[in-house]
């Protein structure tokens, strides 16, 4: 949404001016600096933000049982850790240079992506809510806006018409578009234009759009528009990570092959399917995936809720 510059001047909006002229400046400094200020912002966060650190703790029981609490603790923590340099990570994705988000990343599997859009009715790039989402989304954008096909990307609202602002400026840097998660038009428009559609279903929108599938074993809710739009599309449906490598040594943007026989024609199990894609990554990395949504805030009838 359009916001007159005057406005964003007044008193309520000075906090945000400072917070991101602070991360601009962080964006200047060199990758491993801005990895340890991450981390510091993360140990913040993990004491200041107790709500969505009881969140984290009550996912990570569920999805982990066969931890004990000393393991879970320490889990938790490196969560944070990578929560706070999601922060620092995302402020380089929308103010760093062309150079630095080029050599912050690699792209493996982009064979399959290629083959995919062969078939000239886009792709569903199918994703989770990784810690690095902005900055992995970034590097495979920047790489593709060189192609007839660059990005199409899914963004949720800010309530903060500035953050909002901003964030959509950075997004658009390298994206051919960016729509929210109603403006179907936009999605399908950039599918039929054989653009590859970034897609993060993972979160929590209730059963009038979705079925109870399992991740990590327990029921939770899970949209179905991934089925539903490659149906509508024919597109193919390609899976894709970012990955925070150690050492900072930066990230690895991980594509997979594209899924053969999706949709099935099940909801269920086509949803089952996604969240297993999902839940592998997150298996392999626990530490990187947003622990931090109500992931399991809709219950199956009769149960209570963990929140």
């Amino acid at each position: 949404p359009a916001i007159p510059f005057p406005e964003t001047l007044k008193p309520r909006y000075w906090p945000i001016w400072l917070g991101f002229g602070l991360l601009r400046l962080i964006t200047f400094l060199p990758y491993g600096l801005q990895s340890r200020a991450g981390r510091i912002l993360g140990r913040l966060l993990y004491r200041i933000a107790g709500k969505r650190r009881r969140i984290a703790e009550t996912n990570l029981r569920l999805c982990f049982p066969e931890l004990d609490n000393e393991h879970r603790e320490a889990l938790l923590r490196r969560n944070f850790d990578h929560l706070g340099m999601e922060v620092i990570e995302t402020a380089v994705s929308w103010w760093g240079t062309t150079h630095q988000i080029r050599s912050l990343g690699h792209i493996t599997g982009m064979e399959y992506l290629q083959s995919a859009l062969q078939d000239g009715k886009g792709v569903i790039l199918l994703t989770g809510h990784m810690t690095s989402l902005d900055i992995g989304g970034q590097i495979l954008a920047e790489k593709l806006s060189h192609t007839e096909n660059p990005i199409f990307a899914m963004y949720k609202r800010s309530r903060n018409p500035l953050i909002e602002v901003l964030m959509l400026r950075g997004r658009l840097r390298f994206a051919g578009a960016v729509f929210k998660r109603q403006d179907l038009r936009t999605m399908l428009r950039g599918l039929a234009g054989n653009h590859p559609v970034w897609y993060a279903p993972d979160q929590d929108f209730g059963l009038k759009q979705g079925v109870f599938a399992d991740f990590f074993g327990v029921p939770t809710a899970t949209l179905t528009a991934t089925a539903k739009f490659a149906a509508r599309s024919g597109a193919r449906v390609v899976p894709y990570f970012p990955i925070r490598l150690p050492g900072n040594q930066g990230f690895e943007v991980r594509i997979l092959p594209a899924l053969e026989d999706f949709p099935s024609g099940d909801d269920v199990a086509d949803a089952q399917r996604t969240n297993a894609i999902l839940e592998a990554i997150v298996k392999e990395y626990p530490e990187q995936y947003m622990w931090v949504h109500r992931r399991f805030k809709t219950r199956p009838e009769g149960l209570p809720s963990i929140y």
